[in-house]
């Protein structure tokens, strides 16, 4: 039997073919970070096997990543074990969303990782590989085996790998991290559990309420948890959509996109998911007996994660929904 065969026979593989973790190749793994390889970084639920930097570094080695990589993988599952993250219903839920990671800092760009052109991949080494080190942790440390810990209706393509640097170099506004409360030169990862992509096109929007009225109608389909709690939402807008915002600051574009996304509480009420209790939890007041009340998509809006990714050219935007408000976006800091 084959190494390669030996790892599909066993629950530690996520599908594909992985890189046995020997300890010379984790040797040379861990020569990308300077960390003691016997810290503890946290456990992973819901199996709470500890993620040490050397069993971090193990995992690296299977997904493919090179030493260069450890420390972005590092800060990716210590941003996911804080409790704000939520992980423990994430790796059990029904629902398909998946850990992404963004990537901000000079860092991200010294090492390849990517967020021009086709940035969700495939083709991206660094994208890949660090996401898919980050599946392996959650399959093997975390136990979030599919049909025994997680229960994922569908599952999603993005639950393999889900990791992109931002494109701050075709954006009109500051890095992304620096509107989490960071600083433009520091190295940033930051974790949102949402579901993959939707893709907003609209070729001829030349104004940016054009362009708003189409996202915030993707934005808002009534299937989506953020419709019913609040709850993290990602939206990517390409350099081409970005550049028709570029008179307005991140915080006018959020603002903007937050009273026109949701829908009239009649709408809601006519669906079998609407539940007058989480109406009367939401943070603001809801006029229960007015089916024409507008209730607002995004609850707060700093739930509202706004980044620039993609090539140019594109008319497109990208709408990733959050989970059912049992996830925080965290971000973490990290040095190499």
């Amino acid at each position: 039997m084959s190494e390669v065969e030996f790892f599909f026979d066993k629950p530690w593989s996520d599908g594909l073919p992985v890189v046995v973790p020997t300890e010379e190749h984790i040797g040379k793994m861990l020569a990308g970070t300077s960390r003691d390889p016997e810290e503890v970084i946290g456990s992973v639920p819901p199996a709470h096997e500890e993620a040490s930097v050397r069993a971090i570094a193990a995992h690296a080695v299977m997904a493919g990543c090179r030493p260069e990589y450890l420390p972005v993988v590092l800060a990716g599952i210590e941003a996911m074990l804080d409790e704000r993250f939520g992980l423990n219903g994430l790796q059990g839920s029904m629902n398909s969303s998946a850990p992404l990671l963004i990537v901000n800092g000079p860092y991200a760009a010294e090492i390849g990782l990517y967020g021009g052109r086709g940035c969700f991949g495939p083709g991206f080494r660094a994208n890949a590989t660090i996401g898919r080190a980050i599946r392996l942790m959650l399959l093997n440390l975390g136990g979030g085996i599919p049909g025994i810990v997680s229960m994922s209706t569908f599952g999603q393509p993005s639950k393999y790998t889900f990791c992109i640097a931002e494109n701050v170099a075709d954006s009109p506004w500051e890095p992304f991290s620096v509107s989490r409360g960071f600083t433009a030169g520091e190295n940033v990862v930051t974790a949102v559990a949402c579901e993959n992509p939707q893709l907003v096109v609209d070729n001829y929007a030349r104004n940016p309420e054009q362009l708003f009225f189409s996202v915030a109608d993707t934005m808002s389909h009534l299937g989506c948890w953020n419709q019913w709690v609040r709850s993290d939402l990602v939206l990517a807008f390409s350099p081409q959509q970005a550049a028709i915002c570029a008179d307005l600051s991140r915080e006018d574009v959020r603002r903007r996109l937050c009273g026109l996304a949701g829908r009239r509480l009649g709408d809601l009420k006519r669906t079998g998911q609407y539940r007058e209790e989480w109406m009367k939890e939401l943070p603001f007041p809801v006029d229960l007996d007015d089916d024409d009340f507008f209730v607002p998509l995004i609850k707060d809006p700093a739930d509202l994660h706004i980044i620039v990714a993609g090539g140019a050219p594109g008319p497109h935007c990208a709408v990733m929904h959050g989970w059912n408000g049992g996830s925080w976006a965290v971000s973490k800091s990290y040095t190499v």
